[in-house]
């Protein structure tokens, strides 16, 4: 897969087949635009682009909003969008400038002009341009004056699929992991950096990699006990993670930790990637440090028994 920075990076494409918009989870609706996309394209010897965004759309459109929060890092996208067989891939910078372009103006000077578009297929209900004031409609008056052809995927297929990012944002934050990768179609992901942390886990035989996110949009589970797959330097290991504030020991903050079976090597200042397979369990507050080691020597065997599976 190409990728460009930007639009007026990319030229010299025959017959570029092209889809817009934000694919945040490249979740089973999204791939179905893209399946359709690489049949089109197939279908008359073209090129597959996607053309979407960084930042994200809303959060230059309402820089306040502290609710929105993403499935995806770019860099994840990216990876995503290759492994569904995209050919090339735009990811435009987004701004407020670039917010007030018209729709035919985005038809005629992006689309046509600077994308050579042969044909653009869309999800139902797609809107674009300033305001979000273009529709499909539009395109079909736009289409034949600018001779590029305009498909819609029905409503109906979308529909039966039964996905969208809504969905899967609150599967998340209800910690509810199993039904996330259902939509998405693989297992949802937090990357990050091992950091220093207050060495309890040590002191008690449960070590943790604590982890910092490398952005602060992506969204973070439900607070829990997970089981979960860590990626170390392409290597995975068995895990359990904790989301929280540690009510035990009385932490104030909310931390990322996750202790990795049979494992033994210092990986501080590591990325690693945490792929949720299950919530075990609540966060829950202990009365003493032994009991939190007893509950803990369970989860261990529980977690041992699912990623055996």
């Amino acid at each position: 897969m190409k990728v460009y920075s930007s639009i007026e990076e990319f030229q010299n494409v025959e017959r570029p087949i092209v889809t817009t918009g934000t694919f945040d989870g490249v979740h089973f609706g999204h791939r179905k635009i893209i399946d359709r996309l690489k049949q089109v394209a197939q279908n008359c010897d073209g090129e597959t682009v996607l053309l979407t965004f960084s930042p994200h759309p809303r959060m230059v459109l309402f820089p306040d909003d502290q609710d929105l929060k993403l499935l995806n890092t770019i860099e994840e996208k990216k990876h995503l969008l290759e492994k569904a067989g995209v050919q090339h891939l735009i990811v435009h910078p987004f701004t407020k400038e670039f917010s007030r372009i018209s729709s035919i103006n985005f038809v005629r000077d992006i689309l046509v002009n600077e994308l050579k578009i042969h044909k653009l297929v869309i999800g139902y209900n797609h809107h674009f341009g300033r305001n979000r004031e273009g529709t499909f409609e539009h395109l079909q008056e736009f289409a034949p004056v600018y001779g590029f052809e305009v498909e819609e995927i029905p409503v109906q297929l979308l529909d039966n699929v039964g996905v969208s990012s809504t969905k899967i944002r609150k599967a998340l934050f209800q910690g509810d992991v199993e039904t996330a990768a259902e939509y998405l179609g693989y297992q949802y992901q937090l990357s990050g950096t091992v950091v220093k942390g207050n060495a309890i886990g040590r002191t008690i035989g449960f070590p943790t990699a604590n982890l910092e996110l490398g952005n602060a949009k992506k969204i973070i589970p439900a607070d829990g006990v997970y089981s979960v797959w860590v990626t170390v330097d392409g290597t995975s290991y068995k895990g359990m993670m904790n989301i929280g504030k540690k009510p035990t020991i009385n932490n104030q903050a909310r931390t990322l930790e996750v202790h990795l079976l049979e494992f033994e090597q210092d990986i501080y200042g590591e990325a690693i990637c945490i792929e949720f397979v299950n919530k075990i369990r609540d966060e829950i507050k202990f009365t003493d440090i032994l009991k939190l080691q007893q509950q803990l020597l369970l989860d261990k065997e529980n977690v041992k028994k699912i990623l055996e599976c």
